[in-house]
């Protein structure tokens, strides 16, 4: 039975440096109704826009993927779920519930990811700080009148401190599409990545697939990123105290291995007053991601009843940023 593999990172960044990937437009015969029409460069399955047939393309990019997450999630629940989280947003324009009304809005994608592992060694060189109290003469009020009282303060007594720690990390994952942006794409983990599969081109059938327009390199900044944050958090813990500061880290990185895959995601547009929002759903746990907008009459009114007719107006004239538009809110609901 064939099984998902890891590929050495060093050796494939070493490739890349020596190709020349070029992004060209790619034009599609299709099987069924002979039209002729173009896909965009990234993208290698999809439907024809004549016969809604579906299409796969060759790959383009020298690295393509070797395994993939199926859907487990059918349209039809990944819909109600959308509604879930739709019903679940406070002052959303109505137009925007009746939108998700048709499950044509809600396409199905198998987006690229990269997935990193890595062994690290950190050494790091700050501070341990302890808390100890003094007693200090302070003057309080009591029944009205100064008194001076001796009361204990807190002080915190810095020590330096050296040390190494090492980590190890296994399927750090970073979305490589542009379809939705990284925020999102981020935030719809975890992804369950121990029952990845063998790429099959059967389970693409119907679906848009697209391949990497964030490269591998890119990926490993980003990955490194992610790292950091959990290596920074090992070495708190391990200056221990009860205050920390880090003044210098060095982090080597060893055993880097990497893996291309394609992930499940239901995916939508909505346009409000000239700005796209955009939803999407993991297709494999059901976890909903969004940028959701607002409807400055929804709040106006409520804010209104709440403060009194133009009161209210004024109110909300006063605080935009509680209806602003133009601020992108990424809200999840979890099923």
């Amino acid at each position: 039975m064939e099984t998902v593999k890891e590929y050495d990172l060093k050796k494939a960044l070493h490739s890349l440096e020596h190709s020349d990937e070029k992004e060209l437009s790619r034009e599609i015969k299709c099987n069924k109704c002979a039209a002729t029409f173009t896909m965009t460069p990234y993208s290698f399955t999809g439907n024809c826009p004549y016969c809604r047939t579906p299409v796969i393309t060759n790959f383009v990019k020298e690295i393509t993927p070797k395994s993939l997450l199926p859907f487990q999630l059918s349209q039809k629940e990944a819909q109600a779920l959308f509604k879930k989280w739709i019903g679940s947003l406070w002052f959303a324009p109505s137009k925007l519930k009746k939108f998700f009304e048709s499950n044509e809005e809600l396409k199905g994608y198998y987006l690229p990811y990269w997935t990193y592992d890595a062994n690290t060694n950190t050494h790091y060189q700050g501070q341990r700080g302890d808390t100890y109290y003094v007693s200090v003469e302070r003057i309080v009020m009591v029944n009205g009148k100064d008194t001076r009282q001796r009361v204990q303060e807190p002080r915190i007594r810095w020590t330096p401190v050296s040390g190494q720690v090492n980590n190890s990390f296994d399927d750090i994952t970073i979305g490589a599409s542009k379809t939705i942006s990284y925020a999102i794409l981020d935030s719809l983990s975890p992804w369950h990545t121990e029952v990845l599969i063998p790429f099959n081109e059967k389970y693409l059938a119907g679906f848009n697939s697209e391949e990497y327009t964030l490269g591998l390199d890119n990926g490993f900044e980003l990955a490194k990123v992610k790292m950091n944050t959990v290596i920074r958090q090992d070495i708190r813990r391990d200056i221990g105290g009860d205050q920390q500061q880090i003044s210098t880290l060095k982090t080597q990185y060893h055993n880097t291995s990497y893996k291309n895959v394609l992930f499940p995601i239901w995916t939508a547009k909505f346009t409000w007053k000239k700005k796209t929002y955009n939803y999407a759903i993991n297709g494999q746990t059901g976890k909903v991601m969004g940028e959701r907008p607002y409807s400055w009459l929804k709040i106006a009114t409520i804010v209104g009843t709440l403060s009194g007719g133009a009161g209210g107006a004024y109110y909300v004239n006063e605080h935009p940023e509680i209806l602003d538009s133009s601020k992108k809110v990424i809200m999840e609901i979890t099923p």
